[in-house]
């Protein structure tokens, strides 16, 4: 298979976050040497990708192979100044100058910066490595070596005994001035630390409409910084949109490569063993390092579309058999139709935007999960139909004449509910 997107798994991190259940080896040595060899076996035995448009490094902690090794992988996939797109996932304290100038001379153009928070307090609950003094210099360490499309990561919904104040960490974000902003919604996943201190009464999740209020409320000190939400998670400057994370959600064949990496050819999808040492394992004997495969269905399929449209700003296009059930989310505030001149850029291949004319971010909320491409927590509710979150006898308002193509997206209120409005349809 032949796919223009790569993303490659590096699974190494220095300790494990409180949160985190991703497929991840805590190493005090990485071992990058070794690491490196099994990656070359691997991309040797599916075929190196030709002229790959885009290059995500994600784990994990990318940024720990250090200069060299990131070096290195794109050496292996023959990645070079043709790329539109080469990110690397890096932590604040692994952006040294001599790091940062090793990537920059490997052509990478764009770091995503796990700040999460600018409370001390707040990182070290996380157990994170880094403090918040640490973010700053990264993103001035990374913008001296040339390296300047930057994007930083933020977590919200935070147990309320942390005391956390969320728009000092906006402020504090949008004051380094990165070009994007990605925002996940802490959840308690089985087997972490968070939910051993939670079961032990250590901790207790964020209260009931904390999670809304949080995330509406980035909404709207985002979008008068500039920023504008592409996606349900993602925010950015225009034109500075992620050209990589845009091809999971338009369904477009990717190739995967390391531990739990997945790989998408249109009408299949793989991935591999999760474990490092048995990925390693399996390619030092010559063998496949995959783990399991489906064949997506045609119905399958339009599920998918249907639910990454949804994600997007681009939204979907609207069928007769699904024009009465959106105009409700219209009716609800949970969706609203784009405009012809916003269908038309959508066609051109630019996303609208989501406009910030919204309640304000005082309603009620559900508690939230949700997942995305990077294995990452998204912000997406369900919605209770007992409590009117997903109306049927409401009547549609106007639907748009116009006998061309209709498009609709959601709303951030409809993205809280984004489970549930597909599952209703």
């Amino acid at each position: 298979m032949n796919a223009t997107h790569v993303y490659v798994h590096v699974p190494f991190c220095a300790r494990r976050c409180t949160y985190c259940d991703f497929s991840i080896a805590v190493r005090r040595r990485v071992p990058a040497d070794e690491y490196l060899r099994a990656l070359g076996r691997e991309i040797e035995r599916a075929g190196r990708p030709a002229a790959p448009e885009t290059l995500y490094l994600g784990g994990g902690t990318p940024s720990l192979l250090g200069g060299a090794g990131i070096a290195e992988i794109a050496s292996l996939l023959g990645v070079g100044r043709e790329v539109v797109e080469f990110t690397v996932e890096a932590n604040p304290d692994d952006v040294t100058a001599e790091a940062a100038r090793a990537w920059a001379a490997a052509d990478v153009t764009r770091l995503s910066i796990g700040a999460q928070s600018f409370d001390d307090r707040v990182l070290a609950w996380m157990h994170r490595t880094h403090d918040s003094g640490a973010i700053g210099r990264a993103v001035g360490t990374a913008r001296a070596a040339g390296i300047r499309n930057l994007s930083l990561d933020l977590i919200f919904a935070l147990p309320e005994s942390l005391g956390r104040d969320f728009a000092r960490d906006l402020a504090a974000a949008i004051a380094c001035e990165p070009d994007h902003i990605s925002l996940y919604g802490l959840t308690i996943e089985p087997g972490t630390a968070l939910a051993r201190q939670v079961e032990r009464g250590a901790c207790s999740a964020a209260p009931e409409g904390r999670y809304e209020e949080d995330y509406l409320q980035a909404h709207g000190t985002l979008e008068t910084a500039g920023y504008r939400f592409y996606e349900v998670s993602n925010a950015a400057r225009p034109g500075k949109e992620a050209v990589h994370n845009r091809a999971y959600w338009r369904l477009a064949p990717y190739m995967g490569f390391g531990p739990s990496a997945h790989s998408f050819d249109g009408t299949s999808r793989w991935w591999n063993e999760a474990a490092y040492a048995r990925w390693r394992e399996l390619l030092e004997q010559g063998q496949s390092p995959v783990a399991g495969r489906e064949i997506l269905s045609a119905p399958q399929r339009r599920l998918e579309q249907l639910y990454l449209g949804l994600r997007t700003s681009e939204g979907i296009e609207v069928t007769e058999a699904l024009a009465e059930q959106i105009g409700r989310w219209v009716a609800s505030g949970w969706a609203a139709w784009l405009s012809a001149g916003e269908a038309g850029a959508v066609g051109r291949g630019r996303a609208p935007c989501v406009p910030s004319d919204r309640p304000s971010p005082t309603a009620p909320a559900d508690p939230a999960r949700g997942d995305v491409p990077s294995d990452r927590p998204s912000p997406t509710a369900p919605a209770d139909p007992a409590r009117g979150d997903v109306p049927s006898d409401r009547p549609s308002p106007t639907v748009p004449a116009d006998p061309a193509p209709r498009r609709v997206r959601l709303t951030p209120q409809g993205w809280l509910r984004l489970d549930a409005l597909v599952a209703s349809i």
